[in-house]
């Protein structure tokens, strides 16, 4: 059996089985993209809910995973040279994931660094504009007299679900043919739009059609659904 001692998040959140993935998480568009992937990859994991709502995410256990005290974050018992590792951001973890696999990620060299450039493509702009979005109309900023900053994002917003339409016109996935982590990456957030920032008429969603028929098929991946709810919140 593994030993995850020297991991002080186990302190708080202990593994029952120690010689699965442990998963700290929160299904968010973020927090599921690793849920979905090791659903996809059907690799054994134990998932623990790190609730907003108690600040877990900011305690000291979190913290020793995670400095930057976000979801999600994990370890492998089974890591490379059959050591544990750690790791967050949930980038990473996908890349991590489909290279250990050898799945969720093109075999030859150039296909594996477009797919990796569409993950990064969902880090550093949909997932930060999609989040000011939601910020700016369903939460907090919505009180906001001023709508110019909500407009910015939502004009970038959409340019993003542009750039998303015209490439997949023709192709079933962001890479071709191929499922691959770069959809697991981008679709939880278009997704978000929809289900928790009710922004479907802000961004004329319906006028990205290429994007809708991939979203959809998307979500009809049996491990996709199940991933959506893990873990599962509490109550």
């Amino acid at each position: 059996m593994a030993d995850l001692s020297a991991f002080p998040i186990t302190r708080r959140w202990p593994a029952k089985n120690p010689d699965i993935i442990q998963l700290y998480s929160l299904p968010t568009p973020n927090g599921v993209k690793a849920s979905i992937a090791l659903e996809e990859l059907e690799l054994p994991y134990e998932p623990h809910l790190v609730d907003f709502g108690k600040n877990d995410q900011q305690t000291p256990e979190f913290l020793s995973l995670n400095p930057n005290g976000k979801i999600p974050a994990m370890i492998d018992p089974n890591g490379p040279d059959g050591k544990p590792i750690a790791l967050f951001e949930s980038g990473a973890m996908l890349v991590y994931l489909a290279e250990k696999t050898g799945k969720l990620m093109p075999s030859d060299a150039a296909g594996r660094y477009e797919t990796i450039q569409w993950v990064f493509f969902q880090m550093a702009a949909i997932g930060p504009v999609f989040g000011q979005v939601g910020f700016f109309h369903k939460f907090a900023g919505k009180e906001y007299e001023d709508k110019r900053p909500r407009d910015r994002y939502v004009n970038e917003a959409k340019r993003l679900l542009g750039v998303l339409d015209r490439h997949v016109a023709e192709h079933a996935w962001m890479m071709g043919d191929e499922y691959t982590i770069a959809d697991i990456a981008i679709w939880p957030w278009v997704r978000s739009l929809r289900v928790h920032y009710q922004a479907d008429e802000l961004l004329d969603l319906a006028s990205f059609r290429h994007v809708d028929r991939v979203l959809q098929t998307f979500l009809a991946r049996p491990a996709v659904d199940r991933a959506l709810t893990i873990p599962a919140p509490r109550g």
